[in-house]
């Protein structure tokens, strides 16, 4: 047995990712991992203590057993005190600790994927033992893992790979999301057409239609006279799907075309991860 092609890409995406993290990290220097990233509250180490803990779940590892402190400003919902826990128990530990236990547990994770004979159909537990299929659950870590190699680099001044597999994977993993951001969050009007025009190493353009019972649909049609055409560069429009920026902060980053009051409205909602 071997494993199933609809896999591949987002193991081939994670592997990437998690060994160019690795890379990164392996020669930072104590006060490097202390670097604060765009993920509130989080540094370099907490970034990568989230990784590994979320790998070591997947792997079948039991969660530690730890008190979360009382004054973390960024924990404010039960998913962030999920993800949390994982992180805040090796908040004290060294950088030649966290590369250590980085390399084993990519070494086990690695031989796992390997070894992957599940259909992509297969039902497995997720964060907070939620199940999902086993196809879903590769392209969440592919996504996740990409995202945070981007926070470690710019937290590092280090950019690269925007264009990686992982890239693809989260550009697959995010465009569905944008007919939830116009037609349910924004609450754009029936018969309205949202043109997204995305730039630079991951190109793509995609039209979001609001139907006439208010359902949003996202396809890679031209449409003749949107509404608004926002237009944007790969590594922003990442940052504003996934919460790292707002869109003030990178205001010139952002071309907004035809109803404004509509764009600054999309714009405002844009992020789309817990």
């Amino acid at each position: 047995m071997t494993v199933h092609p609809v896999l591949q890409p987002s193991i081939d995406a994670w592997t990437h990712s998690i060994e160019a993290i690795s890379e990164l990290v392996t020669p930072l220097v104590e006060g490097e991992w202390n670097r604060a990233t765009e993920c509130p509250g989080w540094s370099v180490r907490d970034v990568v203590s989230h990784l590994i803990g979320l790998d070591c779940e997947a792997l079948g590892d039991p969660r530690p057993i730890h008190s979360l402190p009382r004054d973390l400003y960024h924990v404010r919902s039960e998913f962030a005190r999920y993800m949390e826990m994982q992180v805040d128990v090796r908040r004290h530990h060294t950088g030649p600790e966290m590369t250590a236990e980085l390399e084993y547990t990519i070494i086990r994770r690695a031989r796992q994927l390997r070894n992957e004979t599940r259909e992509p159909d297969a039902t497995v537990r997720g964060p907070q033992g939620k199940e999902q299929t086993l196809e879903h659950a590769l392209k969440v870590r592919a996504f996740d893992t990409w995202a945070h190699e981007q926070d470690i680099r710019r937290a590092l001044g280090q950019p690269g790979n925007l264009d990686s597999p992982g890239a693809h994977v989260t550009r697959d993993f995010l465009i569905p999301s944008l007919a939830k951001v116009v037609a349910e969050s924004t609450g754009a009007p029936a018969g309205t057409a949202v043109v997204i025009d995305v730039t630079g190493p991951v190109e793509f353009m995609r039209t979001v239609r609001v139907d006439a019972e208010g359902r949003g649909s996202v396809d890679g049609s031209v449409s003749l006279g949107p509404a608004v055409t926002l237009t944007t560069d790969w590594e922003t429009y990442v940052r504003l799907a996934c919460g790292r920026v707002r869109p003030a902060a990178v205001a010139d980053q952002i071309k907004i075309d035809g109803d404004r009051a509509l764009g600054e409205a999309v714009l405002d909602h844009f992020a789309v991860t817990p």
